[in-house]
């Protein structure tokens, strides 16, 4: 069953197809980052008229890639929610218009579950790709991270799970993005700070955790304290801006700040997994979305857990078509119901 899955939920312009759930056969993206970048983050006017440029590129560069044409497809899937409005409505109206007038029936695909299946995807014929050892077992754990997610999932089974805890404010993403903005170092943050920390010393300043319920997170706090202590370090009242804090702090404050804010954010989520791990006894933890990515969260994380750690390849951790695509299987396989390509519409703010 080759599945052709659709993703335009942020800046991405994603489109994959993807056999039985698990074989990748083309994953090809065009990121609009690029025009973003300049602002600090992404605005949902400029990512929506991109995609509407790139969609139909994207499609069929997508089943070139793939060796297919339209009648090799047995279904599509495609991002309805959560997600910019403007950027949904891209890839729903294009996924109807192709249901309707391709005869292929569509399946609507939650955006954050689709992070969580690009971990069930253990083969591909691109090439530059690395896959998992395993296949993830249930019972198993799902860690989402990302610039607009922060949540802890128990799955007994393919789509049966229970939300153990989400963020109370930012996401984790977001709190990278906004420490790199105050550092004044290039977005996406989390690359950037990722980088720049490597040549400081996370245990050179004291950072504050977040005190929430048990399995929730919150990174609004620390995201303050960073604040805080970079005007402390140029010798600045709160009332500094902060859009002056980079040309007043040095590369060695940066490098630490940095450091001391990756620790702690990393630190929150190993703490909340590994109770997790304790009380559930996992089979496997799922790490997914575009905070996945960071090397030393997973290094971290998997040395704390006592089972094994299942990671995609880093450039199935930002949004893809391909996870979409898996998910889109799976719905497919467990006889979901089928999305109506007449009345679809988009959820920007659907969680699991």
């Amino acid at each position: 069953m080759k599945i052709l899955g659709i993703e335009t939920s942020c800046d991405e312009t994603a489109v994959a197809v993807v056999e039985d759930g698990q074989h990748m056969l083309s994953n090809n993206i065009a990121s609009s980052m690029d025009l973003h970048a300049k602002y600090g983050g992404v605005v949902p006017e400029i990512a929506a008229r991109a995609q509407l440029e790139m969609i139909i590129p994207v499609l069929e560069a997508a089943l070139e890639q793939a060796r297919c044409d339209w009648t090799d497809i047995d279904g599509m899937a495609v991002t309805y929610g959560a997600g910019l409005g403007g950027s949904l409505l891209i890839g729903v109206m294009t996924a109807r218009t192709l249901s309707i007038s391709k005869h292929i029936p569509l399946t609507a695909c939650n955006h954050v579950l689709g992070h969580i299946y690009a971990n069930f995807i253990s083969s591909g014929t691109l090439p530059g790709y690395s896959f998992p050892d395993q296949i993830p077992q249930f019972p198993l754990l799902a860690v989402i991270m990302s610039g607009g997610h922060s949540q802890l999932a128990l799955f007994k089974d393919h789509l049966d799970y229970r939300l153990l805890g989400r963020t109370k404010d930012d996401a984790i993403g977001e709190a990278f993005d906004k420490v790199a903005k105050m550092l004044g170092l290039p977005y996406p943050g989390g690359p950037s700070i990722a980088t720049i920390a490597a040549l400081g010393d996370e245990y050179c300043f004291k950072l504050p955790k977040a005190k929430v319920d048990k399995y929730d997170f919150s990174f609004s706090g620390l995201k303050t304290a960073v604040l805080r202590l970079a005007q402390e370090q140029i010798g600045e009242s709160y009332e500094f801006p902060s859009y002056r804090l980079p040309e007043r702090l040095n590369e060695a404050q940066k490098a630490n700040i940095a450091a001391s804010f990756q620790h702690v954010a990393i630190e929150t989520i190993i703490d909340k997994v590994a109770l997790a791990a304790q009380e559930y006894l996992p089979k496997c933890v799922l790490l997914a979305g575009g905070v996945a990515a960071n090397q030393k969260l997973r290094h971290e994380l998997q040395r704390a857990l006592p089972c094994p750690l299942i990671v995609p390849d880093p450039k199935l951790c930002t949004d893809n078509g391909a996870m979409i695509a898996a998910l889109g299987s799976w719905q497919y396989k467990l006889k979901l119901p089928l999305a109506d390509p007449y009345r679809l519409t988009i959820e920007p703010n659907l969680s699991i």
